[in-house]
């Protein structure tokens, strides 16, 4: 499976809006998805095909919207304006590729900052994007629907999970061949912890096994409605865990000693118990400077990853499995599969990324 990422160089402040194909050129249909999380800003622009979609462009940046958030409750000046450029660079991808359908989301910081609906407008007056702030629960079915396809068609039940900067979603899918191998919503939960909250909240520099214990036990709470709300489901033989975000991918690129990050290795790995058990006490050992040196984490993630790791630890403890699929892929990818079948075109599924 290959990617095709051709990136185009960045426009200046008068490039067309998104959705306004360039003088003169005429275009296939082409779909953009921009996630505008608690800790990074994603964007994928897309083409339909008879097997899914092809990626013609991409774009993510770690811009930490959320910072201080969870302190001061409003979005900071300095998140803001790194925030702002981040989505110009976006707008202008956009409208250099032609998209004619997009959409365009932020998640936990805004829901809950605020200034939320302030930066929103500020974003539309500057750029003419439109965010679009969704709730928890729509969250976690567009993660879902991005993510489903790696679920074991075999497996009847599957706890989907989405560490994210602010919010977590965590999923109970019900699988199986008549579900078309992306599973069913049988249940879900957003917490509302991530893993920049969370590292706020107990620091993420130097974490003791004492602040690791402090800050699993605090996720553990957090999971309870989730916990009762599944309380009466079956696992069956195959169930296993299905996992999406930077925490997930950076245990796999841990894991498989990769000397820089590579998408193509951790999509779709699977990885058995003891394998995550290894990977999680590596990445426990590392002191920060460790971390921050590693190719898969960088100083953008060095504070992050064990808050990260905690929240997988609490998810694994009250669901243990023999088995955990690693995703790199989530929102921008159920948006784009959605979009796409509203309009009746591709095969009405996620594609792979060709």
């Amino acid at each position: 499976m290959s990617e095709v990422f051709t990136l185009s160089p960045d426009r200046g402040t008068d490039a067309p809006r998104p959705g306004t194909p360039a003088p003169g050129r005429s275009t296939p249909a082409t779909y953009a998805a921009l996630d505008l999380g608690t800790n990074n800003c994603r964007l994928l622009v897309a083409r339909p095909t008879a097997e899914g979609f092809r990626v013609i462009d991409a774009f993510s940046r770690i811009v930490r919207l959320g910072e201080g958030l969870s302190l001061t409750g409003r979005l900071g000046e300095a998140a803001i304006v790194r925030t702002i450029e981040a989505l110009r660079i976006c707008r202008d991808k956009m409208a250099a590729r032609g998209v004619t359908r997009a959409r365009t989301i932020a998640t936990e910081a805004c829901r809950s900052a605020e200034n939320g609906a302030e930066f929103v407008n500020l974003v539309q007056e500057r750029l003419g994007i439109d965010l679009e702030i969704v709730d928890r629960e729509t969250e976690a079915h567009l993660a879902a629907a991005g993510v489903g396809e790696l679920a074991d068609r075999s497996a009847l039940s599957i706890v989907m999970f989405d560490i994210g900067g602010g919010s977590s979603e965590i999923i109970w899918l019900r699988g199986g061949e008549s579900s078309g191998g992306a599973g069913r919503v049988g249940a879900w939960e957003s917490m509302r912890l991530g893993v920049v909250s969370l590292a706020e909240k107990f620091g993420g520099v130097d974490v003791t096994d004492e602040t690791f214990a402090a800050m699993t036990a605090h996720v553990a709470e957090a999971l309870a409605p989730f916990i009762a709300k599944v309380a009466d489901e079956t696992r069956c033989d195959r169930f296993h865990l299905l996992g999406t975000s930077g925490t997930v991918t950076t245990i796999a690129g841990v894991h498989l000693n990769l000397p820089r990050y590579d998408r193509r290795a951790v999509d779709g790995l699977w990885l058995g118990r003891a394998e995550v058990d290894g990977a999680v006490a590596r990445l426990r050992s590392m002191s920060y400077a460790q971390r921050a040196a590693n190719a898969c984490i960088g100083h953008e993630r060095a504070d992050l990853v064990l808050a990260g790791c905690a929240i997988l630890e609490a998810i694994r403890e009250h669901f243990p499995a023999e088995r955990l699929r690693i995703a790199d892929r989530g929102l921008r990818e159920g948006i784009l599969s959605q979009m796409m079948r509203e309009d009746g075109v591709g095969p009405h599924r996620r594609g792979r990324w060709r």
